[in-house]
This record gives structure tokens, C-alpha cells and sequence, in this order.
């Protein structure tokens, strides 16, 4: 007769007590091995040993920072690092809030989660309107955002790399999702998701909509009354706005994103296809108007710098070019602070 032990059959040769024991205690060890989750385990979950190299200390630089437009995974890109991971890195390096922004997901409903493991994590959550929503703005999928537990969602981001505009400057065939109707006026949908986030306080973003669009939008929002309307990344790639443009959208309520990637990508980085702006550059519109603007990374792509080395870089930079640090502070503590809703 044969007796199944650990996989592998025995012949029925008699067995001392101690072999016996033997075959028993690897057998058993053998099992556990396969079943248990050590304690350190924990911090080794998968998808989370992206973030096992990276050391984030306490900066006076970062001491208070909110980083209010990030990417991590888990996500249908790859990313430099994952939300828990990066959550733990920004609380140690003095972070005082951060919202993730994933372009195919909601990340408000993780940063729930996220905030049950981390006690005091300033984590939240965003929202966009890409075509995994459906083929247009999802009203109904916006108003589901606000009402998810905890109330993290401070942001409803029109369509990204969906969105008509990107579509067009891209060269593709297929139809985007417009923000605007034929006639050059907002879309009855995109005007209810501004009233839903005019209701909650939230952040209204314009996505991926052109300049042009973008100025319509912050009209259509101040007549709405949406106090948190936000024009993205204002100076990246084929959304960059001029100065009349930034001042007109501030003149009609808006907050005027800067993202810091532009500066980091170009030659010799992982998206070399992109033309790097310098750092002064990047200065002259930051400096625009402060009291109306904040910065953001729009880091997290796995072939780029780790989004917190990524903020100190970008502060380190200013301060060298003698941006005064009221500035400084309002860009990228005080403003992202009031819009998540933490200085209201």
C-alpha cells in the first residue's frame, strides 16, 4: 500500500518512531510554510516591494506639502511605487496630504482603506472621466464618488486621455469625450457634475480639455458657482496656456495647476519624446500668481523619479532661484491644503 505524505507517496516499509517523527515534522513544516503569512510580511504584500528601496526622511524641505496630483499603482500603467507605500514614504518624509489620481480607476474608495492601516495619513482620493465610465461624462458615476465612505473624493477630473482634445493633438481616428457641444457650450452633463461638486466642495478639474476649452469651462463654473475649479497643468506639453489665458481663467475663479514633470522629462529621462522645460521657465508661470496657484508632481510613472525626491527637487530649485518661500508655501502647502478642504 502507498500512503500519500507531502505530495510523494512512502512504500509500506515499516518505519521506526523516529523516522516516523521525522517525515511528520517536515511534512507539517512543509504545510504551514505553504499556508502562513509571516508577521513581517506585512510590508511585503505584492506590489508593495516597489517602495522597499526607497528611503524617504523627515525634510524640512517637504514639512507640510500636499501633492494634490499623483499616480501610483495599483493602476493599468506601471508605476514607481503603490498607494500604501507611498502613503507611509510621504508621512515619514512629513507629507501633510496627498490625493492620488489614476486615469482608468477611482482611488478615493483605497484611500479609505488606506487610512484604516495608517492612522493620521492625509490620503484621498479623485476621480476621472475617462471611457472605462462610458463614452461620455458620467454624472451618475461622479455623484456615486461623493457619496462613497469617508468622503475622500476631493476631485471629479473631466476626461484625461480620453478626452477629445488629447484624441485630436494625438492623431487618432476614434471620437474622445467632449466636454463641449458643436456650438462651442458645455455639455448638459459636464455642467451637473460641476453643480454636484459645487454642492460638495469639491474640486472641479478640466482634464485634458484644450486652453481654449478650458477657458469656457472656468466661465461656465463661475456662473455655476464652483469655488474649487482648477485648470490642469497649465504649462505640460500641448495644454500650455499663455499668460493673458492663466490670467483670464484666475480672473473667472480658477486655480491654476503646475506640474513639476515637465521639468524632469526630455532627453536622456524615460519620456524622452517630450520637450523639458527649465526650471526658470517653470518659475515664470508658477510666479504668475501664487495666491491663485499650486503645484503638483504628476509623478509616479515607473520610468521617472520617485514623486517625493521629484517635490523636494522641484522646492530646492525654486529656492535657488530665489522664489521668495511665502510663495513657495502657498503653491505647495497652503493652496492644495484649502482645495482638498483642509483649510476651509
Amino acid at each position: 500500500m502507498l500512503y500519500p505524505v507531502g505530495g510523494k507517496a512512502m512504500n509500506n516499509k515499516k518505519m521506526s518512531r523516529r523516522d516516523f517523527i521525522k517525515s511528520s515534522v517536515l511534512t507539517g513544516s512543509a504545510l504551514l510554510t505553504a499556508t502562513a503569512v509571516p508577521v513581517h510580511a506585512v510590508n511585503l504584500l505584492p506590489g508593495q516591494e516597489e517602495n522597499k528601496n526607497y528611503l524617504a526622511i523627515n525634510d524640512d524641505l517637504l514639512k507640510g506639502v500636499c501633492d494634490i496630483h499623483l499616480h501610483a499603482a495599483p493602476d493599468s500603467r506601471d508605476r514607481s511605487c503603490n498607494e500604501y507605500g507611498f502613503m507611509q514614504d510621504a508621512m515619514r518624509a512629513g507629507y501633510r496630504a496627498v490625493m492620488f489620481k489614476s486615469n482608468d480607476f477611482s482611488c478615493h474608495d483605497r484611500a479609505y482603506i488606506i487610512r484604516q492601516m495608517l492612522p493620521g495619513a492625509g490620503c484621498f482620493g479623485s476621480f476621472c472621466m475617462n471611457r472605462v465610465h462610458g463614452d461620455k461624462v458620467n454624472v451618475f458615476a461622479a455623484r456615486k464618488a461623493i457619496e462613497t465612505s469617508g468622503g475622500l473624493c476631493r476631485c471629479i477630473w473631466m476626461p484625461t486621455l480620453d478626452a477629445s482634445y488629447h484624441y485630436r493633438r494625438e492623431g487618432r481616428r476614434e471620437e474622445g469625450i467632449s466636454v463641449l457641444d458643436d456650438s462651442g457650450q458645455v455639455l448638459p452633463e459636464v455642467v451637473q457634475v460641476m453643480e454636484i461638486c459645487a454642492e460638495a466642495n469639491i474640486i472641479f478639474a478640466t482634464g485634458h480639455a484644450s486652453p481654449e476649452e478650458s477657458i469656457t469651462l472656468a466661465r461656465k463654473a463661475h456662473e455655476v458657482g464652483v469655488r474649487k475649479f482648477v485648470v490642469t497643468h497649465a504649462n505640460s506639453h500641448f495644454w500650455t496656456m499663455t499668460k493673458d489665458q492663466i490670467k483670464l481663467c484666475i480672473e473667472l475663479g480658477a486655480y491654476i495647476e503646475y506640474c513639476y514633470l515637465p521639468c524632469l522629462w526630455g532627453e536622456g529621462s524615460g519620456m524622452p519624446q517630450y520637450k523639458r522645460q527649465s526650471i526658470k521657465e517653470f518659475a515664470d508661470f508658477v510666479c504668475i500668481n501664487a495666491e491663485r496657484s499650486f503645484i503638483s508632481t504628476d509623478l509616479g510613472q515607473a520610468v521617472m523619479l520617485h514623486p517625493i525626491e521629484g517635490m523636494r527637487h522641484c522646492i530646492k530649485g525654486l529656492l535657488e532661484l530665489c522664489v521668495p518661500q511665502r510663495s513657495i508655501d502657498l503653491l505647495v502647502r497652503h493652496n492644495p491644503a484649502w482645495l482638498l478642504g483642509l483649510n476651509n
